[in-house]
């Protein structure tokens, strides 16, 4: 009789505490909502844009470094000019 216990029906005091695996219906709405996939940039757009955005910030740089050095030699110029020009009147008299 010992061996037919193990294979008895439960009562119903177990029934009532066995756990049943399921999800509530708030979780189960939840977990059902799609969820957006962001698309990845791919290598050919990214490295376009970057090499595009890098020629643009190296050309500007490039730009205003020369309008720079431009200037400086523009003043430098105009400076020498000026202080040469009493001098080259100074040359000019003599010569003729």
């Amino acid at each position: 009789m010992a061996s037919l216990r193990a294979f008895r029906q439960p009562t119903t005091a177990a029934i009532r505490y066995t756990r049943a695996f399921q999800s509530s219906s708030p979780l189960l709405e939840a977990a059902a909502a799609p969820i957006t996939v962001r698309k990845p940039v791919g290598p050919f757009r990214g490295g376009i844009f970057g090499f595009l955005l890098g020629s643009v910030v190296a050309g500007a740089g490039t730009f205003y470094y020369v309008m720079e050095e431009y200037r400086v030699s523009n003043e430098l110029l105009t400076e020498d000019i000026y202080v040469s020009d009493p001098s080259v009147e100074l040359y000019e008299r003599v010569a003729i």
